[in-house]
């Protein structure tokens, strides 16, 4: 699953982002939970969160919403409980690795399957303006 670097130049950032079905149930629909579980793992990483914001929905087709900025960066999450269902991206500068992070959300969220896609975000070359 590993990104590869189409122009050979370093990226500005990477990211991730996943589809994710058939979520356990209490790990999408804890709004607390959830967005102290983010932190966690970022922390974990090395990655200090400079804001946190977080949402639940009530209704037939509820959820939670978590936004955590980072620096220049960021790792959302948004849930549909009556599916069991999340989306998820997680976006990282420099060094870091958005799998590791993204490895260690899918322990807690435990998704029966996912999709995962991959690109590099101000892919720098020589010749920009």
């Amino acid at each position: 699953m590993r990104m590869s670097k189409a122009s050979g130049h370093s990226p500005i950032s990477k990211h991730l982002y996943a589809n994710l079905y058939d979520v356990d149930y209490r790990s999408i629909s804890d709004e607390t939970s959830l967005a102290e579980t983010i932190g966690r793992v970022l922390r974990e990483e090395g990655v200090e969160p400079v804001e946190v914001k977080s949402w639940s929905f009530g209704g037939r087709k509820g959820g939670v919403s978590v936004i955590v900025v980072l620096e220049g960066a960021h790792v959302i999450i948004h849930t549909w409980v009556e599916y069991r269902y999340a989306t998820l991206d997680v976006l990282v500068t420099g060094d870091r690795d958005p799998e590791r992070v993204f490895r260690k959300l899918l322990e807690v969220l435990k998704p029966r399957s996912y999709k995962v896609g991959y690109t590099h975000r101000g892919e720098l070359s020589s010749g920009r303006r």
